[in-house]
């Protein structure tokens, strides 16, 4: 189809073209206590809360870019028999319910979507379900509105996750199939899964940042182990072979869980600054940064540097760091890092989104020249963003800060 859009992505500050989301919906609701840390949450959310929050999100991007929501993309697979049936066989033979096969294609596509997301719950129809203390035969998808972390658009491909956690793995092949079936996208996927055998590997879209067209900037987390960080360098070596590349590694500590990505320390604002937890990415500590050149098809050099911003500075681009919870009270950094300050989302070069709870944050950004604006006010015509070179649109952050991102 003519109207594909080509995935094409360069810079994490680049002019965004179009952007996948998912609003929150009753996944989130059917989360209980007693499950919510195997969903990888340390408290279920309040799911009217979460969804205005997300409004503003969604608002706001509408207003910069096209909009793609997961479950109208997701129809569309489900409407080709042939991407449905393939679909649900690799999910039901991934999470070892074959036996649900027949029952899920039997279910329109609509509703299928809604069950995909939203979970299918148990039939007590024999001893075993009866006995059973699951309530789900195939568990909600509480994390998808977090739709980086399932997959990444590098360059003018997109790399497919391989979570840290099971729970997760249905997002990826949901991922997979819209961007290989929904006649939507112009891209290649690359998936580590169906590429090689190894478990160890892991990789989350959160701790992958595109600095230029040949500087990616990866955390080493809990999320995203090194032999998934081997898999990227060895997709590099072997897509652009004759291109001199930069990867800079990450180390970031395995807990608290606010360090869960890099983007919960590190993210890019525009072309001259960044946002930073100043203790991990400044500050001397036990947590490495290693810069790795390939050229030529192969590892050319691998060697520790002092840090990030050092490294990106003798690669070309010289970023002045902004400190997440302004740069005097190391508290007040700990407290805001802890509630995603430093996880900035970019709409074009200077204009970002963020949480507005984050207040010192915001203030130092403010005396480094960024606007601060509210949602509303774009979502509402009041502010036109061509109008500001660099800005920071504020969205309220109760809920969904408190699921670990933006």
């Amino acid at each position: 189809m003519d109207n594909k859009l080509s995935i094409n992505v360069a810079s994490e500050i680049g002019e965004l073209q179009g952007v996948i989301i998912h609003t929150p919906g009753a996944e989130v609701e059917n989360m209980t206590p007693s499950d919510a840390h195997r969903a990888l949450y340390s408290d279920i959310l309040n799911l009217d809360v979460a969804r205005r929050e997300y409004s503003q999100i969604s608002g706001v991007l509408s207003k910069a870019t096209k909009i793609y929501e997961i479950k109208d993309l997701l129809y569309k697979v489900l409407c080709n028999s042939n991407a449905k049936q393939k679909l649900i066989e690799r999910i039901c033979q991934h999470e070892g319910v074959g036996h649900l096969i027949e029952e899920l294609n039997d279910i329109a596509p609509k509703q299928l979507v809604n069950t995909l997301i939203e979970g299918l719950p148990i039939k007590r129809d024999s001893l075993t379900s009866f006995l059973s203390k699951e309530r789900y035969a195939l568990p909600p998808l509480y994390n998808f509105y977090f739709t980086r972390d399932s997959s990444m658009s590098i360059y003018n491909e997109v790399l497919i996750g391989k979570m840290a956690n099971g729970v997760r793995d249905r997002e990826t092949l949901i991922m997979e199939a819209i961007f290989n079936h929904s006649d939507t996208f112009d891209t290649k996927t690359i998936n580590p899964v169906s590429s090689i055998s190894n478990s160890q590997i892991s990789i989350e879209g959160g701790d992958v940042l595109i600095a230029r067209d040949d500087i990616l900037i990866i955390g080493n987390s809990a999320r995203t182990t090194t032999q998934g960080i081997d898999f990227i360098v060895d997709k590099l070596c072997s897509l652009n072979p004759k291109k001199e590349q930069h990867i800079i590694v990450q180390e970031l500590p395995y807990e608290p869980e606010s360090f869960i990505h890099l983007d919960m320390v590190f993210t890019l604002l525009d072309v001259d600054s960044c946002m930073v937890f100043e203790p991990l990415i400044l500050k001397p500590n036990n947590y490495q940064t290693v810069l790795i050149t390939v050229q030529n098809g192969k590892v050319k050099n691998i060697k520790n540097v002092e840090n990030i911003l050092v490294v990106l500075k003798s690669l070309g681009m010289d970023l002045k760091p902004i400190s997440c919870g302004g740069a005097v009270d190391s508290w007040t950094q700990e407290r805001e890092q802890w509630h995603s300050g430093t996880n900035f989302f970019a709409i074009g070069p200077g204009k970002v989104i963020g949480y507005a709870r984050n207040t010192h944050t915001l203030d130092e950004m403010s005396k480094n020249g960024y606007n601060i604006i509210r949602a509303e006010e774009v979502i509402n015509g009041k502010v036109d963003l061509n109008s500001h070179k660099k800005c920071v649109i504020t969205i309220n952050g109760s809920e969904l800060a408190r699921g670990g991102g933006v």
